[in-house]
Protein backbone atom coordinates (compact mmCIF):
# COMPACT_ATOMS: atom_id res chain seq x y z
CA UNK A 1 0.00 0.00 0.00
CA UNK A 2 1.41 3.09 -0.73
CA UNK A 3 2.26 6.20 2.06
CA UNK A 4 -0.69 8.23 2.38
CA UNK A 5 -0.28 11.84 4.07
CA UNK A 6 -2.30 11.40 7.55
CA UNK A 7 -4.36 14.45 7.80
CA UNK A 8 -7.14 15.19 10.52
CA UNK A 9 -10.31 16.40 8.97
CA UNK A 10 -11.91 19.40 10.62
CA UNK A 11 -15.63 18.77 11.03
CA UNK A 12 -17.67 21.31 9.34
CA UNK A 13 -21.68 22.15 11.05
CA UNK A 14 -23.31 19.75 8.76
CA UNK A 15 -20.75 16.78 9.63
CA UNK A 16 -21.68 17.26 13.17
CA UNK A 17 -24.95 17.61 12.66
CA UNK A 18 -25.18 14.85 10.44
CA UNK A 19 -23.28 12.82 13.26
CA UNK A 20 -26.02 13.91 16.00
CA UNK A 21 -28.62 12.66 13.52
CA UNK A 22 -27.21 9.10 13.19
CA UNK A 23 -26.63 9.07 17.04
CA UNK A 24 -30.27 10.32 17.77
CA UNK A 25 -32.05 7.45 15.02
CA UNK A 26 -29.88 5.00 16.74
CA UNK A 27 -31.34 6.14 20.17
CA UNK A 28 -34.67 6.19 18.57
CA UNK A 29 -34.20 2.64 17.25
CA UNK A 30 -33.00 1.33 20.78
CA UNK A 31 -35.43 3.67 22.25
CA UNK A 32 -38.11 2.59 20.45
CA UNK A 33 -37.67 -1.16 21.15
CA UNK A 34 -37.69 -0.76 24.67
CA UNK A 35 -40.66 0.83 25.16
CA UNK A 36 -42.79 -1.42 22.85
CA UNK A 37 -41.26 -5.03 23.62
CA UNK A 38 -43.93 -5.95 26.27
CA UNK A 39 -46.42 -5.42 23.58
CA UNK A 40 -44.80 -7.54 20.88
CA UNK A 41 -46.55 -11.33 20.29
CA UNK A 42 -43.96 -14.38 21.24
CA UNK A 43 -43.26 -14.43 17.67
CA UNK A 44 -42.49 -12.22 15.12
CA UNK A 45 -41.48 -12.25 11.53
CA UNK A 46 -37.43 -12.26 11.49
CA UNK A 47 -37.09 -12.36 7.67
CA UNK A 48 -39.09 -10.34 4.47
CA UNK A 49 -39.05 -11.25 0.63
CA UNK A 50 -38.15 -9.03 -1.94
CA UNK A 51 -41.62 -8.42 -1.66
CA UNK A 52 -41.67 -6.90 1.39
CA UNK A 53 -43.90 -9.70 3.05
CA UNK A 54 -42.75 -11.87 5.79
CA UNK A 55 -41.30 -15.02 4.94
CA UNK A 56 -39.32 -16.22 8.14
CA UNK A 57 -40.18 -16.03 11.86
CA UNK A 58 -38.87 -16.65 15.35
CA UNK A 59 -39.12 -15.33 19.10
CA UNK A 60 -39.81 -11.85 19.74
CA UNK A 61 -36.34 -11.59 21.62
CA UNK A 62 -34.69 -11.41 18.28
CA UNK A 63 -35.99 -7.90 17.77
CA UNK A 64 -33.09 -6.90 19.27
CA UNK A 65 -30.83 -8.27 16.59
CA UNK A 66 -31.01 -5.32 14.03
CA UNK A 67 -30.25 -2.25 17.05
CA UNK A 68 -27.13 -4.55 18.03
CA UNK A 69 -25.79 -4.86 14.65
CA UNK A 70 -27.06 -1.08 13.65
CA UNK A 71 -24.83 0.07 17.05
CA UNK A 72 -22.18 -1.99 16.09
CA UNK A 73 -21.92 -0.99 12.61
CA UNK A 74 -22.35 2.94 13.03
CA UNK A 75 -19.73 2.35 15.78
CA UNK A 76 -17.18 0.84 13.66
CA UNK A 77 -17.87 2.90 11.03
CA UNK A 78 -17.69 6.64 13.28
CA UNK A 79 -13.92 4.90 14.28
CA UNK A 80 -12.98 4.03 10.78
CA UNK A 81 -13.79 7.31 9.75
CA UNK A 82 -11.03 8.90 11.58
CA UNK A 83 -8.35 7.15 9.60
CA UNK A 84 -9.18 8.16 6.03
CA UNK A 85 -6.04 7.42 4.59
CA UNK A 86 -7.00 3.58 4.64
CA UNK A 87 -9.88 4.17 2.64
CA UNK A 88 -9.99 3.12 -1.47
CA UNK A 89 -9.90 5.37 -3.49
CA UNK A 90 -10.18 5.68 -7.56
CA UNK A 91 -7.25 7.94 -7.65
CA UNK A 92 -3.78 8.27 -6.52
CA UNK A 93 -3.66 10.02 -3.29
CA UNK A 94 -1.18 13.30 -2.72
CA UNK A 95 -0.20 15.36 -0.59
CA UNK A 96 -2.30 18.08 -3.34
CA UNK A 97 -5.40 16.29 -3.40
CA UNK A 98 -5.30 14.18 0.23
CA UNK A 99 -7.83 16.82 1.89
CA UNK A 100 -10.33 17.31 -0.83
CA UNK A 101 -10.26 13.07 -1.32
CA UNK A 102 -10.55 12.76 2.43
CA UNK A 103 -12.94 15.52 3.10
CA UNK A 104 -15.14 13.90 0.15
CA UNK A 105 -14.69 10.32 1.42
CA UNK A 106 -15.58 10.95 5.43
CA UNK A 107 -18.60 12.86 4.79
CA UNK A 108 -19.88 10.37 2.20
CA UNK A 109 -19.00 7.58 5.18
CA UNK A 110 -21.07 10.11 7.47
CA UNK A 111 -24.13 9.64 5.35
CA UNK A 112 -24.01 5.81 4.92
CA UNK A 113 -24.07 5.77 8.30
CA UNK A 114 -27.15 8.02 9.25
CA UNK A 115 -28.61 5.58 6.17
CA UNK A 116 -27.88 2.42 7.48
CA UNK A 117 -29.33 3.26 11.06
CA UNK A 118 -32.48 5.04 9.65
CA UNK A 119 -32.80 1.60 7.48
CA UNK A 120 -32.76 -0.17 10.13
CA UNK A 121 -35.04 1.90 11.99
CA UNK A 122 -37.63 1.22 9.12
CA UNK A 123 -37.31 -2.41 9.08
CA UNK A 124 -37.59 -2.42 13.29
CA UNK A 125 -40.67 -0.54 13.23
CA UNK A 126 -42.31 -2.50 10.18
CA UNK A 127 -41.25 -5.85 12.15
CA UNK A 128 -43.29 -4.74 14.66
CA UNK A 129 -45.89 -3.20 13.08
CA UNK A 130 -46.12 -6.38 11.03
CA UNK A 131 -45.68 -8.70 14.08
CA UNK A 132 -48.59 -6.71 15.72
CA UNK A 133 -51.27 -6.63 13.09
CA UNK A 134 -51.18 -3.29 11.80
CA UNK A 135 -49.37 -3.68 8.63
CA UNK A 136 -48.46 -6.42 6.13
CA UNK A 137 -44.73 -6.60 5.67
CA UNK A 138 -42.25 -3.91 4.81
CA UNK A 139 -44.26 -3.08 1.83
CA UNK A 140 -43.46 -3.61 -2.02
CA UNK A 141 -41.39 0.63 -1.31
CA UNK A 142 -39.30 -1.12 0.08
CA UNK A 143 -36.65 -2.59 -1.42
CA UNK A 144 -36.37 0.58 -3.94
CA UNK A 145 -36.32 2.80 -1.12
CA UNK A 146 -33.34 0.78 0.11
CA UNK A 147 -31.63 1.28 -3.45
CA UNK A 148 -31.92 4.47 -3.93
CA UNK A 149 -30.63 5.68 -0.37
CA UNK A 150 -27.75 2.91 -0.03
CA UNK A 151 -26.72 4.48 -3.74
CA UNK A 152 -27.02 7.89 -3.43
CA UNK A 153 -23.87 8.80 -1.06
CA UNK A 154 -21.76 6.92 -3.46
CA UNK A 155 -22.74 8.52 -6.32
CA UNK A 156 -23.12 11.41 -5.00
CA UNK A 157 -19.50 10.96 -4.03
CA UNK A 158 -18.34 9.84 -6.81
CA UNK A 159 -19.72 12.91 -8.79
CA UNK A 160 -18.05 15.72 -6.64
CA UNK A 161 -14.63 12.91 -6.68
CA UNK A 162 -14.58 13.74 -10.97
CA UNK A 163 -15.57 17.42 -10.63
CA UNK A 164 -12.58 17.62 -7.88
CA UNK A 165 -10.42 15.53 -10.53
Amino acid sequence: MEKRPRIKIERTSLDKVVDLAGWLVLAGLWLMILLNYADLPETIPTHFDAAGKADDYGSKSTIFMLPVIATILYAGMTRLNLFPHIFNFPTKITTENALGQYTNSTQMMRYVKLVIVFLFTIIVFKTMQTATGKSDGLGIWFLPLVLVLALAPFVVYLLRFYRAK
